[in-house]
């Protein structure tokens, strides 16, 4: 944006919602008393469905609020607890294209191999010129197009899918069982893993999601459990052959403290040692070939073991590991920890205790069934009251996504492609994130000065229509409003943008810009009648506060 002052405003606003949820200091923003001065207006039941659409779909696209409306709040959130109700025609035709998202992992290891080793060192000697590298190993078939095709198959999703709520649990469940694409033979086996072990177990139950997860080759990879053996291993074959192996306790920390029990649920070094054991012997039957699981029995370690107190005999085998995720799946401390980290999710940042007890309560009942949790949470009085009304903070992803869903837009894989690039500039490179935990779900992991600034300008970018495939419907937003009175611009822009939810402060901001030559498209001196750039407007709306929230 050429206007030094609208990007003052936009890192202004944007600060603001760093301040409201860590305390830090900030310009000024809209409080709860100024958010309920901006809804007093609106219908409670209304109110109540753009809450519902930010917090369990990737934010409402123009006409969702009347779409729900006409069939009703509970009929609506019903249908998204059971996704394969759903027709998802639209999001299914823009994905055919992408050919390996429905690819089996060993047809990913033939179709797109490893480069051969020598051609760096040929390009150097001058043996063998770029051009001859492009045409002998030509972009399209290099193992980068695995997870490129599967960051615009995450943006396509949605952007377009009508299984908004799978979405968003496909999201939140990867990142809590996190592998990073980046990790060797991981980028084989990621698109896989999200088609197999994550997506299936969405909605479905959490036990079986922990199996999924501790079987895949992208999580034994990842985590380094299938090299882990008895300690008096030897390697038969290969390039290591005679060497020792021994046990690898990556998986079985990450296993309790991030996947199940949670860093304060009552295990041990010991039982890090122990369950280490218990999975000896997962492991992945030729990963550069054939890229699948197989439980090898001479890698095991066959000896009694204990684990938060329950002792597994010897010679279990692979059974060893399948009670290992039984008796963490039962445990307390696992009910305690999943419940905290949805209500975090669908909430606030702050849990609030009663609601994460009934959850919780509700996980032991039902043995991890996830809809029964959400249900649970979606009906709560916790969730619809005004200390959770837009008090979550949009992670990169999430603020890209809705940003083009506001804006009646639509896209294809290319455009996707572009997005998912948006989503890492603004910080959240897709699929990317190294650490076992995941993308965080909180507001001070992604509010800072620079990121701020890159969502103001990605809004600008996409609103002026300068993403290639990816389209918005900036005229249908304001069809009927005069373009000569910014002022009525701005006021549809915000009802349709943010739900008519600006408060007061952000108002007065906005408006105050509306004499800006460039939004009223003048010179200093032109004496006509103003013509609104309504896609400044618009992206200093997505720059708001309150379009910064869910």
């Amino acid at each position: 944006m050429r206007s030094r002052a609208l990007a003052l405003l936009a890192l202004g606003a944007l600060a603001g919602c760093s301040a409201a949820t860590t305390g830090g200091a900030g310009p000024a923003q809209p409080s709860r008393a100024d958010s309920a001065a901006a809804s007093a207006a609106q219908p409670a039941v209304d109110r109540q469905i753009v809450h519902t659409l930010n917090r369990l779909s990737y934010g409402a696209r123009p006409g969702d609020l009347e779409r729900v409306r006409a069939i009703g709040l509970p009929a609506w959130i019903d249908r998204q607890l059971r996704p394969q109700t759903i027709d998802d025609a639209v999001a299914e035709r823009a994905l055919a294209e992408l050919t390996t998202l429905r690819m089996p992992i060993a047809e990913l290891l033939r179709d797109y191999p490893r480069p051969d080793p020598t051609l760096r060192e040929k390009i150097a000697s001058g043996e063998m010129t770029r051009q001859e590298m492009q045409e002998r190993y030509p972009m399209e078939k290099r193992p980068v197009r695995i997870a490129a095709e599967l960051q615009a198959a995450k943006v396509i999703r949605a952007v377009t899918s009508e299984r908004q709520l799978e979405e968003v649990m496909v999201d939140f469940w990867f990142n809590h069982f996190n592998v990073f694409a980046g990790k060797g033979d991981v980028r084989w086996y990621v698109s896989a893993y999200e088609r197999e072990a994550i997506r299936p177990h969405a909605l479905g139950k959490f036990p079986d999601l922990v199996r999924a997860t501790a079987r895949h080759p992208a999580m034994l990879f990842y985590l380094d459990n299938w090299l882990s053996a008895r300690s008096d291993f030897i390697v038969p074959a290969g390039p290591n052959r005679g060497r020792k192996a021994g046990l690898n306790e990556n998986y079985a920390r990450e296993l309790m403290e991030l996947h199940t029990l949670g860093v304060d649920g009552g295990y041990t070094q010991r039982d890090v040692t122990e369950v280490a054991r218990a999975f000896t012997g997962w492991t992945i039957d030729r990963p550069q070939t054939n890229g699948r699981f197989v439980f090898r029995p001479s890698m095991h370690d066959g000896g009694e073991k204990v684990v938060v107190g329950h002792r597994i005999p010897t010679g279990g085998g692979q059974g060893d590991g399948e009670r290992v995720i039984e008796i963490l799946t039962r445990h307390p401390s696992t009910s305690r920890f999943v419940a905290t980290k949805l209500v975090r999710r669908f909430v606030s940042d702050t849990p609030p205790p009663a609601l994460v007890a009934r959850v919780a309560a509700t996980y032991t009942s039902t043995e991890g069934d996830i809809p029964a949790m959400l249900r649970v949470i979606f009906g709560s009085r916790e969730f619809y009251g005004e200390d959770a009304y837009r008090a979550k903070i949009k992670k990169p992803f999430e603020f890209v996504a809705s940003a083009v869903r506001a804006l009646g837009g639509s896209t294809d894989a290319q455009g996707g492609s572009a997005l998912a690039r948006a989503s890492a500039e603004i910080g959240e490179p897709l699929y990317l994130a190294q650490s076992p935990t995941g993308y965080a779900d909180r507001a001070d992991v992604w509010v800072n000065a620079g990121a701020l600034l890159a969502r103001m300008n990605f809004a600008l970018t996409l609103a002026s229509g300068r993403y290639p495939h990816v389209t918005v419907e900036l005229p249908a937003l304001v069809a009927g409003t005069d373009p000569r009175s910014p002022a009525a611009v701005l006021d549809r822009l915000l009802a349709t943008i943010v739900a008519d939810q600006a408060g007061p402060e952000t108002r007065a901001v906005l408006a105050a810009q509306l004499t800006d030559p460039q939004i009223t498209r003048l010179s200093t001196d032109d004496r006509g009648s103003a013509n609104t750039d309504v896609a400044k407007l618009a992206a200093l709306v997505i720059g708001s506060p309150e379009f910064q929230r869910r």
